[in-house]
Parts: C-alpha cells; sequence; structure tokens
C-alpha cells in the first residue's frame, strides 16, 4: 500500500458507455464512480472503500491515531478505517458490523451488534485494555426522507458515543459520522460535558452534494 497521504488528483470527467439498458439512478451512480478521484485512488492504494480518505484527512487535521493506539471501528465494514488506523500507528484494532468484513492484517472483526449486551467488556477484553480511539463512520440506510434520516443517524451517534463513554481511556478521542439538520447540537452539548475538545468537520473527501459531517472529540473525561 502507499503512502497514506497521497490524495488523488483532478482528472478529465470519464463519460458511460453503454448506458441505455441502466435506469436513471443507476446511471447516475455509475458516472458519479467514474469520475470520482478518490474511488480511484482507493482502489489504486489499496484501500477498501473512499471513505478511509475521510479518516485520512481527519486524521491529519486532528492526530486522531498515535502510535500504538487501541482502536474500536464501529460499524467496520468494508474495513477501510480499520486499514487507515494500522497504516498510521495504531496497535490493534478491533471492529464489529452486522455484516461480514474481509480479513485485514493487523485488525479483528466481530459479527454482531454493537449495541448487544456485553459488547463493550468483549471488546475492551479483545484489546486487552480501554480503547484510544472509537471510530464510527455508521449510517442508517435511507429513507430519501431528510428529517427521517437525520434523526435516524443521529440515535445511531449518540448509541456510538454512549457505547464510547464505555470503552474509551481517560484522553481518548471520538469520531463519529452525523448528518446536518440541527439536532446534532444536543449532542454536541453532551460531548462538551465529557471531552476537553469537540469540533465538527467535513473532510475534503466527503462528497459537496453529501450532507454527511463528522463529529471530533478528544480528551475524553470519565465522569
Amino acid at each position: 500500500m502507499t503512502s497514506p497521504t497521497q490524495f488523488p488528483p483532478r482528472r478529465e470527467a470519464v463519460r458511460l458507455k453503454n448506458a441505455k439498458k441502466l435506469s436513471t439512478s443507476s446511471q447516475k451512480w455509475l458516472n458519479r464512480q467514474l469520475n470520482d478521484p478518490y474511488v480511484t485512488a482507493a482502489k489504486a492504494q489499496g484501500w477498501r472503500s473512499r471513505a478511509a480518505f475521510k479518516l485520512i484527512e481527519l486524521d491529519e487535521k486532528y492526530h486522531l491515531i498515535t502510535k500504538g493506539a487501541r482502536v474500536i471501528d464501529l460499524g467496520a465494514a468494508p474495513g477501510g478505517w480499520s486499514q487507515v488506523a494500522l497504516a498510521r500507528g495504531a496497535a490493534d484494532v478491533v471492529g464489529i458490523d452486522l455484516l461480514p468484513i474481509d480479513p485485514v492484517e493487523g485488525a479483528r472483526f466481530i459479527l454482531g451488534d454493537f449495541m448487544e449486551l456485553g459488547m463493550e467488556q468483549r471488546l475492551t477484553e479483545m484489546l486487552g485494555a480501554k480503547a484510544d480511539l472509537v471510530l464510527s463512520d455508521m449510517a442508517p440506510n435511507t429513507s430519501g426522507h431528510v428529517a427521517t434520516d437525520h434523526i435516524r443517524i443521529m440515535a445511531l451517534a449518540e448509541l456510538a458515543l454512549a457505547f464510547a463513554c464505555d470503552v474509551l481511556t481517560p484522553g481518548g478521542s471520538f469520531v463519529a459520522k452525523l448528518f446536518q439538520g440541527g439536532a446534532e447540537h444536543d449532542m454536541l452539548n453532551t460531548l462538551k460535558l465529557r471531552f476537553k475538545t469537540v469540533r465538527h468537520a467535513k473532510p475534503p473527501a466527503s462528497r459537496k452534494d453529501s450532507k454527511e459531517m463528522y463529529v471530533v472529540a478528544m480528551g475524553f473525561r470519565p465522569a
């Protein structure tokens, strides 16, 4: 794998050929994939998905992944964020997802639900200690209804935050995906009580037309 800081250059647009048999939505999706430099760069550099660059960019700015860090990756499929964590110095990564994940050298994955009773203890036992960083790039299946989708992802992010507060070591960090829409301010108040520094960020790898953003919380303070 090449250096994770090699970001994709601009390139000329690619036109989709033989697309008449595809639906309009499929044509749009394929066109976007073909013309997305992050998709091309992810394939060239060996990342599991373009989302790897989102974590790379967040880490470049906030220095989240420290050398020797213990990391829990919630909603880890397809494994791109776990790859990045290891490539940037993490000593141990444990991931969990409802979907199966192909092996990543240096990481261990559980097929299951992070909300399952006792999962916090199971994952920290696998790490051998509490986590230095909890990552969540999770998002629910979208309905197309903006308000509903926002409520769903906020509920998921709040559950991830509650999980993080149970498994983080003092001074640890937490990253979670949100959708812009207003209710994130309630979560922000909770974050400010439990973390020294809290930031909102939209990494360049996030598509401009996407409402996704990330909350980055550093300096965990146990209750």
